[in-house]
């Protein structure tokens, strides 16, 4: 198990220290514009976490901070002591190849999958814009449960296919990828989080197994965010961002990548919503 998947805990803390000893303001705006590149290890399925977090929307999203917030749904209720969902979804929202999001590809990409153990979800719809869950059992934490990767939602369920031809709902849509090596991904004009999140224009990402490696292409300006351990060298030189810290690193970045002031604290990189939530100084 690498360092990154121990140190999955990036609290608000930890970057409010990075941010101050490396004389970033922590009231610094996002920017929009330039590209995010990143250099990643081949294990532990990084790659496909981040890319998947570029393309692909939930029902619900938890914030940096911890709350919970509608994404592709817009209100939802529960009934029969929350063994029985409804969720009402956005209006405004296209797939990548042009299709608008429907209820049945909510029923699609969800009907059958288990949540929290052995429940299983019956979903159907109720209107174009509307679909009802059923529990198994019920459930009270279902709106978060469904923030998870793993109930993304895509047109006519297609959730699982390669990233090379994945289409989602996301800030970014696929330009190209291949498996466990490389992912590009461009931003969606006039996407519905358009001021809300997707700064960056575009997002590389490149699996480099030697971490000495990716300490010389961050080292050099050919990536802006690595996964490292402790790189002596790097650490020698200065001017670079480390997460958690310095003495325990997971990440290391350029100066010149804006950081959030919360930082998801659910799993690695961001909650893997590096791609929507950082920027480029």
């Amino acid at each position: 198990m690498t360092r990154i998947d121990r140190r999955a805990l990036f609290t608000s803390g930890a970057a409010a220290a990075l941010l101050a000893a490396t004389g970033t303001s922590l009231s610094a705006s996002p920017r929009a514009g330039g590209a995010l590149r990143l250099a990643l290890p081949r294990e532990s399925g990084l790659l496909d976490l981040v890319a998947r977090g570029a393309v692909l929307d939930c029902l619900t999203e938890i914030a940096p901070d911890g709350l919970l917030r509608a994404e592709l749904s817009s209100a939802w209720e529960s009934r029969d002591a929350a063994q029985v969902w409804r969720f009402d979804l956005r209006q405004d929202v296209l797939f990548h190849d042009g299709t608008a999001l429907q209820a049945a590809d909510v029923v699609a990409s969800l009907h059958g999958r288990s949540v929290a153990g052995d429940a299983q979800m019956t979903v159907r719809v109720l209107t174009p814009y509307q679909v009802e869950i059923q529990l198994t059992q019920p459930n009270p934490h279902l709106p978060y449960l469904l923030a998870s990767q793993g109930y993304a939602i895509a047109p006519r369920g297609a959730v699982d296919l390669p990233l090379a031809t994945l289409v989602g709902s996301g800030c970014y849509q696929v330009e190209r990828a291949q498996t466990d090596r490389h992912f590009r991904a461009s931003k969606v004009v006039g996407h519905y989080k358009d001021g809300q999140a997707g700064w960056i224009d575009s997002l590389e990402v490149i699996v480099i197994p030697d971490a000495a490696v990716r300490a010389e292409a961050l080292r050099d300006g050919f990536v802006d965010v690595a996964a490292l351990p402790q790189p002596a060298e790097l650490l020698k030189r200065g001017g670079f961002l480390y997460h958690p810290s310095a003495e325990d690193m997971a990440l290391a970045t350029r100066s010149s990548v804006g950081i959030p002031r919360v930082v998801g604290q659910q799993s690695a990189l961001d909650d893997g919503r590096i791609a929507e939530r950082w920027w480029r100084l």
